[in-house]
């Protein structure tokens, strides 16, 4: 069973008024199967929680286990899991075969089950007729393919993904990433996918885990994190553009930002001062509604994008390109329904 479990996992660098902890107290649940992408900005420890999981950093504090076993002292090779790197990580002197085939001979497999392995997953990847070339003869998406290739060989608990897709060009991520998702169809095992890209974090995931500054923000499926942002950062993180956050003062069902005064579609759901999200694609042209005043426009083909200000604060819109282009430094009007209204404390920077 390749389920995971994190209890209060701590990471410290140093010790004494020198140590700087970068991941703070992480908990979460990952049953057997699934497929959870670990997403946020650069810096943020996600790849640092990954390589504790697969034992190359080790942990200040709390528990890792995988399956039934705490793993906190084992080494990675004793921990039943496979990663694929960044960097692809390929012997440039052995061929396709060799590599993908070079754990399995070091760990005395027979060389009939060895074979077995490497044209199995071979075929998976679409990899057969490549098996002879050398890592230099192969083009960016295939190398992936071949370290995805000798991980799969290993037939492991867990795959650990550790940004395996950002040497390559937008249109082999798209391919490589259908790819994984049918990798997983077919083999089931628990996969942690690391990546700063929401678009891959929202295509792959079953969960993802939102991190920040070393904190988890935020654990559900790509609907509940873009639906229900937990906070402010998770709000402004996933989607693209992100969601616009207006720092005012809520009145029953009337908020006012900036010197403007919004007539709200339902009451806010408490007095005072409040921070009011919506996402760009949630403001629709209306007859009445609020007034926005249009900066720039950009045409993206199918959708256009304005950048308005609602009094003076910046509100940005994603409209489709079959309406009427809105016109720079002239006046548009938007209403947005109840159930796009996102509520945030602006303390605590928390959902409301």
């Amino acid at each position: 069973m390749g389920a995971i479990r994190l209890r209060n996992v701590e990471k410290t660098y140093g010790s004494g008024p020198k140590a700087v902890k970068v991941i703070h107290g992480v908990d979460a649940e990952i049953t057997d199967g699934e497929f959870i992408v670990i997403v946020g900005p650069s810096g943020c420890g996600k790849s640092t929680l990954l390589r504790m999981v697969a034992g190359l950093e080790e942990i200040t504090s709390g528990e890792i286990s995988i399956g039934a076993r705490v793993v906190n002292n084992l080494e990675p090779a004793e921990r039943d899991i496979a990663m694929v790197f960044q960097n692809y990580a390929l012997y440039p002197h052995m061929s396709v075969y060799d590599n993908m085939a070079y754990g399995l001979k070091i760990a005395k497999v027979p060389k009939p089950e060895i074979d077995a392995r490497v044209q199995k997953a071979a075929k998976i990847l679409e990899l057969s007729q490549l098996l002879e070339r050398k890592p230099r003869q192969l083009s960016g998406g295939q190398r992936q393919r071949v370290a995805m290739g000798r991980a799969i060989v290993r037939q492991p608990q867990v795959y650990l993904f550790d940004e395996p897709l950002s040497n390559l060009d937008a249109k082999l991520r798209a391919q490589t990433r259908l790819e994984i998702q049918k990798l997983h169809g077919e083999l089931g095992t628990t996969s942690l996918f690391v990546t700063h890209d929401q678009v891959e974090a929202m295509t792959l995931a079953q969960r993802m885990l939102v991190m920040n500054a070393g904190r988890v923000e935020q654990i559900g499926t790509p609907e509940e994190v873009y639906h229900r942002p937990a906070t402010t950062f998770v709000a402004g993180f996933i989607g693209s553009p992100p969601m616009n956050l207006l720092d005012g003062n809520a009145d029953g069902s009337r908020f006012t930002v900036g010197g403007t005064t919004l007539d709200l579609p339902a009451r806010a759901p408490r007095n005072g001062r409040l921070l009011l999200g919506v996402r760009p694609e949630h403001a629709d042209p209306a007859p009445a509604g609020w007034s926005l005043k249009v900066d720039v426009v950009e045409m993206l083909g199918a959708e256009r994008l304005v950048y308005c200000r609602l009094g003076d604060a910046p509100f940005t819109l994603r409209l489709d390109a079959t309406l009427a282009s809105p016109t720079p430094s002239g006046t548009l009007v938007v209403s947005v329904e109840a159930r796009h209204l996102h509520w945030f404390d602006p303390q605590t920077q928390q959902r409301v």
